[in-house]
């Protein structure tokens, strides 16, 4: 019998360690990322009020084309630091939900770091 590891559910403790650690407050928001197989997904969190502030992913209408690449997540990265920006948030906390920080993460990140957000 094969037995095959289960990549989600390591995927689920990682993010839970992290959480354990990092925090969003009102002054600095938690910026949480979450890919999946064609889109890729980014919220910014007040987590002491539970309140999504912001939010962005490729699924949206107004974003067009396909959200499974590097191009598309910088572009949602972007968008996020603009939206985040107008409603007077600059410095949040990175949320990399479990994933490697490489791909499409790496690129959603410093796509929001170009557009003005610091973290």
């Amino acid at each position: 019998m094969i037995k095959r590891p289960d990549t989600r559910g390591q995927r689920i403790k990682r993010h839970k360690r992290v959480r354990g650690k990092i925090s969003g407050t009102p002054e600095r928001p938690r910026l949480s990322v979450f890919r999946s197989d064609n889109h890729i997904y980014a919220q910014v969190i007040d987590d002491l009020n539970q309140t999504t502030l912001v939010s962005a992913s490729t699924v949206e209408k107004a974003f067009g084309g396909t959200g499974n690449n590097c191009e598309a997540a910088t572009a949602i990265g972007k968008a996020i630091a603009e939206r985040a920006l107008a409603k007077g948030i600059e410095n949040v906390v990175f949320d990399r939900g479990g994933y490697v920080y490489h791909g499409r993460i790496k690129a959603l990140a410093e796509g929001a770091r170009e557009a003005g957000l610091k973290f």
